[in-house]
């Protein structure tokens, strides 16, 4: 085991060890193996000292093998230890090897003499980790990472090449067995079979590791391959401590890894120096051998004869500066670098300086270098000469074919479209425009002719030159210069034309406008005239059709103005005529500031003619038939003036006949009924009305000033009044029966009808709620509020909030005369039957008239009582139900 190491490191380390005491024996399983690893632990250093222990709480009590186990692994001498057998010597022997762990920088937390003496083994186990932590884990140290970290480390390193094995901690990652079979494998793999092993197998593999550990590498085996599998987690100091051997075992073979190292790491400069020189001898044959070759291609001055091939020559020349020397500067760069790199190297790794072969140092290269940009140049210089030379005549030569062409191209066709006839179909529009664009032309024509001039220069200055080409150049030159000359006199032969249609087109124009502005609002009027001629009418009055004539009388009126303004419209357009006549004019189209043509207005004009008469027509025939609606109008009015107020007459007359109380009923009815048969007598002259108004209809005469009544008024009037006359003699014909019913005189009937005539205020035959209590007071009726409400359900019982005066009638006969009741009725029939509780069949035939008795026998119900006979009827339950809707 290694010497004593750095006490900052160790303070650093181990101060999370200070809670050891706080979990380590949570688990008994954990506490099982931690006694075993640490007993093997410890008897694998005290057998260097030819002893060993049992008991890991028991044998170190006395604190001699204790001492002895320091001694032996920190290869150091410790105080003398005391040799008797009493308690304080035991103390101070275990404390003496307590002060010599903490001068080696362990910090001993809770840990006392005493329970190391006394046996605790708690206290005994965890003195026995400090000690493992520090002598056999603490100087672990893999790329500057300590302890636990190191060693951690350290078996991710070994075991990084398994693919099966993962280990991230001192635990779980173990428990297969898989971590330890492969550090062995990995130092000496002829030891264990690794590709047998299976992950499902964890015992096969911990006892395999733990034999082979014991047996080839001195390890003794600190846990059972059970214990371990058995444990859901593994003790993580009992596994540091184990792993902790085999990093120990294998350290002999990383001293020697360490040393092969650093042999590769000298050969390796060394190969890599006579790889550089290699490098460097082959680029600079390279380089020179293209030097070589490529200063004979540019030193070669031969001309050539055409543009190009001298074109030809200056592109390969330019792909050379481009492509092929930029490559050759970096190489040649490169090789500067790498020569210098190789000499620094060499000269930090105590090498001799590197001699290139002769020829090859890098001045040579320089001057090679220099030679070749010395040929490039004059090169450049001798192609740029030579292409200017050939340039000239190629650019006089190609300037002359350009300009020609253009100018040929310009021409082309001008020659045709100057000696078309174009301006004998246009408009006076288009010969202003075809004049423009003349001038246009003309200008373009001028802005040529340096253009022509440039032509012929550039020929004379080719024949100077004695271009090879010139004879097809003059003759080219020869055709356009004849060409121009031929232009030029065309074009003022077409100028002249084009002035000459002008004049000519102009004076048309002028009486074409004319034409237009005076055809257009006479065309328009024409229009406007054939619509109101032709537009339909409806009137309802004789003075809306004498409107009408009125205005067609004055439109007639203004017809010889119209034919006059025709005729002078016309009038223009026969001298347009003349003077296509006279002059030849091609005309290209119609009047361009109006559509409407002579035949047009002429077909006009023709149809408001014949529309006049047509029109006199309709207005005379709607004249006539206005004048019949209006006979119509005043008939039913008349009719209607008389009948309207007649029926409101008799409705007044009825009205007061119902309420008058002169003579008796009798007389009321008599004189009711006499005017019931004057109203109806009058029924033809409705009838009468009822035709005209159904002419009226049918002439669709919609109004009538010479009546306020409708035929629907009157209709209304007549049937209401129909009613009133037949229920007002129905009303009394009621008050005549009812007052012989009842046994009322006159007089009372007379009281009555005043009484509620007095209280009948607002006069529409019935009284309201509040005035039948007041005519009942007036009468010595004295009640309260319920008295009030039982005759007002008597007298109103469909609740309208009224009474009428049958109802009124009804309930002072009620009041005031004698009446028959069920009892008087059934006393009737108990005679008829001899004192009987019923009646038979026989006897009521016998003592009724027949249309009587049958009503009885048909309503009657058997009587059912004990004395019956065949045929019996109960009149008893028969004149109740009499009155059993009527009687209160």
């Amino acid at each position: 085991v290694g010497g004593v190491g750095a006490g900052a490191a160790t303070n650093d380390y181990m101060q999370p060890e200070e809670d050891w005491d706080r979990d380590l024996l949570l688990d008994p399983a954990w506490e099982k193996q931690q006694r075993k690893t640490f007993t093997a632990w410890c008897n694998s250093h005290l057998r260097k000292a030819g002893t060993q222990i049992e008991n890991i709480e028991e044998d170190f009590r006395d604190g001699l093998k204790l001492m002895l186990l320091l001694e032996v692994i920190s290869g150091e001498r410790l105080a003398k230890p005391e040799r008797g057998k009493m308690r304080v010597h035991k103390i101070s022997n275990v404390n003496k090897a307590l002060d010599f762990i903490a001068s080696k920088g362990v910090k001993l937390v809770s840990i006392g003499a005493e329970e190391i003496v006394d046996g605790n083994v708690k206290m005994t186990l965890g003195m026995i980790w400090t000690i493992i932590l520090r002598f056999a884990i603490q100087d672990i140290s893999v790329e500057e990472t300590s302890a636990k970290e190191g060693l951690l480390l350290w078996c991710q390193r070994k075991t990084a090449p398994y693919k099966n094995v993962n280990i991230q901690n001192f635990h779980i990652s173990w428990k297969d067995g898989l971590g330890f079979c492969a550090l062995i494998h990995r130092h000496r793999p002829e030891l264990i079979d690794y590709g047998k092993l299976r992950k499902d197998d964890p015992l096969t593999n911990l006892n395999t590791a733990f034999d082979v550990a014991e047996k080839y590498l001195d390890i003794p085996k600190m846990l059972d391959a059970e214990d371990i599998v058995g444990t859901a987690r593994p003790d993580e100091k009992a596994i540091m401590t184990y792993v902790s051997s085999f990093y120990h075992a294998f350290s002999g073979a990383q001293k020697a890894e360490t040393a092969a190292n650093r042999i590769c790491k000298v050969l390796a400069v060394n190969q890599e120096n006579e790889q550089l020189m290699e490098d460097y001898e082959k680029l600079a044959s390279d380089l020179l051998e293209w030097i070589r070759r490529t200063i004979p291609w540019l030193e070669n001055r031969a001309p050539e004869n055409t543009m190009q091939a001298m074109q030809q020559k200056l592109e390969d020349f330019r792909d050379y500066r481009r492509l092929h020397k930029p490559p050759k500067v970096q190489e040649k760069c490169q090789l500067e670098i790498n020569f210098n790199t190789l000499q620094t190297k060499l000269r930090l790794s105590n090498r001799p300086a590197f001699m290139p072969s002769e020829g090859k140092m890098v001045s040579d290269i320089n001057n090679a270098w220099g030679g070749l940009e010395q040929a490039e140049k004059g090169y450049e210089e001798w192609l740029l000469n030579e292409i200017r030379r050939l340039e000239r005549l190629d650019h006089l030569a190609e300037k002359f074919r350009q300009k020609a062409s253009i100018h040929e191209s310009w021409t082309d066709g001008k020659e045709a479209m100057l000696q078309q006839k174009d301006y004998e179909t246009a408009t006076l529009s288009e010969i202003k425009a075809l004049l423009k664009k003349h001038e246009a032309f003309e200008s373009d024509l001028a802005a040529h002719q340096d253009r022509v001039e440039q032509i012929a220069a550039i020929a004379q200055e080719l024949n100077e030159l004695d271009y090879y080409d010139s004879p097809s150049v003059n003759a080219r030159c020869q055709k356009i210069c004849d060409q121009w000359d031929n232009l030029g006199a065309l074009t003022q032969k077409r100028r002249e034309a084009l002035e000459r249609t002008e004049k000519l087109l102009e004076t048309i124009d002028q009486l074409y406008l004319e034409y237009a502005k005076r055809a257009a609002p006479f065309n328009n009027w024409m229009e406007g005239a054939m619509e109101d001629l032709q537009d339909t009418f409806i009137v309802h009055t004789i003075e809306e059709i004498q409107g009408l004539t009125t205005a067609h009388e004055q439109f007639k009126a203004t017809l010889p103005d119209a034919d006059k303004e025709r005729q002078a419209i016309l009038g223009i357009h026969n001298e347009v005529s003349k003077i296509v006549q006279t002059y030849h004019v091609n005309m290209a189209g119609t009047n361009p500031y109006t559509t409407i043509t002579p035949l047009e207005i002429n077909g006009k004009w023709e149809h408001v003619r014949q529309l006049v008469p047509r029109r006199d027509q309709a207005l005379m025939e709607e004249h006539a038939r206005q004048q019949q609606n209006e006979r119509l109008r005043k008939q039913f009015g008349a009719q209607a003036n008389v009948i309207g107020p007649w029926i409101q007459t008799k409705m007044e007359e009825i009205g007061r006949i119902s309420i008058e109380m002169h003579g008796t009923l009798e007389d009321q009815l008599n004189h009711l009924r006499q005017y019931e048969k004057s109203i109806v007598n009058y029924k033809p002259k409705i009838d009468q009305l009822e035709g005209d108004h159904q002419l009226i209809q049918e002439a669709l005469i919609f109004d009538n000033k010479h009546t306020n009544y409708t035929m629907e008024h009157i209709r209304v009037g007549w049937e209401q009044l129909l009613t009133t006359i037949a229920r007002t003699i129905n009303e009394v014909e009621n008050q005549i029966l009812t007052r012989d019913a009842k046994g009322i005189s006159q007089e009372q009937m007379n009281e009555f009808r005043a009484s509620f005539n007095h209280f009948d205020r607002k006069k529409t035959g019935m009284m309201d709620c509040e005035d039948f209590r007041a005519c009942l007071i007036s009468m010595g009726y004295n009640m309260g509020e319920a008295e009030f409400a039982r005759i007002m359900s008597i007298v109103d019982p469909n609740r309208l909030g009224v009474v009428t005066f049958q109802a009124f009638i009804d309930f002072m006969s009620r009041e005031t005369a004698d009446t028959d009741t069920a009892d008087q009725v059934m006393a009737s029939f108990k005679i008829l039957a001899g004192d009987k509780n019923y009646i038979t069949v026989d006897e009521l035939r016998r003592e009724l008239p027949p249309d009587q008795a049958e009503y009885c026998i048909a309503r009657m119900a058997p009587y059912t009582g004990r004395d019956a006979v065949p045929g019996a009827l109960d009149y008893m339950s028969f004149s109740t139900a009499l009155y059993g809707e009527s009687d209160l």
